[in-house]
């Protein structure tokens, strides 16, 4: 990368903003280097923090200008690598970019721009009766840009689904520095389904500068449940029955003992003592639905061997309840120096045997492994725990995280089912799709970015040059044969 290009682009930097916001100082771009997950770093050459989108705009037209590649970063508690910097590259911080435009509640809606914390966008809408539903565990200080990218989950998307079902629209800048607008305030915008595209892409197709989201009514009952088991095979039955008796709670999270011990040393939740594993359950909706609900959901724990239940139905107490599973991986510093965190899925009726596999492949490797996850739709989080400072041991820590997903894949899953793709699983594309899959994949994305400006090395495991897809050099991608497709 010219040293002339970027030098251009810092220049343009400060013309638009405060030369503050802009950042060259290595001491200061070092605090840019990684994001949730640590374990990839990265120094980016150029750190800008643009307060509104017609900077980031400007930003990214004079990247695109100089073949300078950009990075979009948001509050950095990704866990993929999916911010990690461009060694040559422009980091576009968009924490500054933190304002409500809109609260409709009237229309259900609200825009907000990407630097609002997934939280406030609640605080914001609950005098009105109304929240917002994607709640990942950092809520608290992740960002909508983020979660738009990643397409976030959370607790509650069991019920309410995922970031992707509550963004009606975006105000997007695209790679060469566009400022555009997809999607809208209806329910189903007419034409192709770019905003589909664009939520869930990783910041590979351009960057947010604003999302209108759905707003959900506060339900008139919500009840939480914490119950004790000696075990997860008997935390994972019970989920398992309480779903096939047509019960859909907003949220049935697992945590496994190794996950419960690190949230008791880190937030004294005082979960049930000696457990196996436990789960926290929640109902919300009507009351007399929540009420039918809750019987049902208690017998079939008692049933699947559940010690002990503690039934929350004011803020004050359910807030203790889910203390622990929202600061699980966080705590898991308080057992472990360094740990890598999967994102593999799988059926819910395969819990078990999956976690059985996983406790037998910690016992053989010798690398422990804590489980908390999303037990209602089978959305696990291995935290694999090592000590990077003994020689060997982050490799192993990657050989058993590489091991998990290949469980889950072989039981019909997937290598993510929140956190993204980003650096840390591009590797293992190929184990989920044949080459003619990653083939189409890249023609989405070279169709907004031609010139692999956008957010480059994530995603595919290998470069993927628009033009030259690998293993096609000799003849075109069989969709370009087919008429319905182009390269550019």
């Amino acid at each position: 990368m010219s040293g002339v290009a970027l030098a251009a682009v810092a220049e343009r930097a400060r013309e638009l903003m405060p030369r503050d916001r802009v950042i060259t100082d290595h001491a200061r771009l070092r605090t840019y280097e990684c994001d949730g997950l640590a374990h990839y770093r990265v120094t980016p050459a150029l750190v800008v923090m643009p307060d509104d989108a017609a900077q980031l705009a400007g930003v990214v037209r004079a990247c695109a200008e100089n073949g300078v590649p950009f990075v979009a970063r948001g509050a950095g508690t990704g866990l993929s690598g999916g911010a990690l910097p461009h060694a040559d590259g422009v980091l576009i911080v968009t924490s500054r970019m933190r304002t409500v435009r809109e609260l409709r509640p009237e229309d259900q809606r609200a825009v907000v721009e990407p630097g609002v914390i997934n939280l406030d966008v609640t605080r914001a809408a609950t005098p009105h009766g109304y929240y917002y539903a994607p709640d990942p565990s950092s809520q608290q200080i992740c960002s909508i840009g983020g979660n738009v990218a990643e397409n976030s989950g959370g607790a509650h998307c069991l019920k309410y689904g995922f970031t992707t079902n509550h963004v009606l629209g975006a105000e997007l800048v695209t790679p060469q520095g566009e400022l555009v607008e997809i999607g809208g305030a209806a329910p189903d915008t007419p034409g192709y389904d770019l905003l589909g595209a664009v939520v869930g892409s990783e910041g590979t197709l351009g960057v947010v500068t604003s999302a209108t989201v759905r707003l959900v009514r506060v339900p008139e009952e919500v009840r939480t449940l914490l119950a004790g088991f000696e075990s997860t095979d008997q935390a994972g039955a019970a989920t398992s029955g309480i779903i096939a008796a047509g019960v859909l709670p907003a949220a049935i999270e697992m945590m496994d003992a190794l996950a419960i011990e690190a949230a008791e040393a880190a937030v004294h939740c005082d979960y049930p003592h000696g457990a196996g594993a436990v789960l926290v359950i929640e109902l919300d909706g009507a009351a007399a639905e929540v009420g039918a609900e809750y019987d049902e959901v208690e017998r079939l724990c008692r049933e699947n061997g559940a010690f002990e239940l503690r039934l929350a139905t004011d803020p004050v107490d359910r807030a203790l309840i889910w203390k622990g599973r929202k600061s699980a991986f966080a705590a898991v510093g308080r057992i472990s120096p360094d740990y890598i965190v999967q994102d593999g899925v799988i059926p819910r009726t395969a819990l078990p045997e999956v976690l059985k596999a996983i406790a037998d492949l910690s016992e053989s490797s010798g690398v422990r492994v804590a489980n908390v996850f999303h037990a209602g739709d089978g959305n696990l989080h291995p935290l694999v725990l090592f000590d990077d400072s003994v020689e060997g041991a982050g490799q192993a820590a990657e050989e058993v995280s590489g091991a998990i997903l290949d469980l889950c894949i072989g039981h019909g899953g997937s290598i993510t089912g929140e956190h993204g793709v980003g650096i840390d699983k591009a590797k293992y594309m190929p184990r989920m799709y044949d080459e003619d899959d990653l083939d189409t994949m890249q023609l989405v994305r070279c169709a907004f970015d031609p010139d692999n400006l956008s957010n480059p090395g994530k995603v595919f495991p290998t470069p993927r040059l628009c033009g030259e897809v690998p293993g096609r050099h000799k003849g075109a991608h069989p969709l370009q044969e087919a008429g319905v497709a182009e390269v550019f």
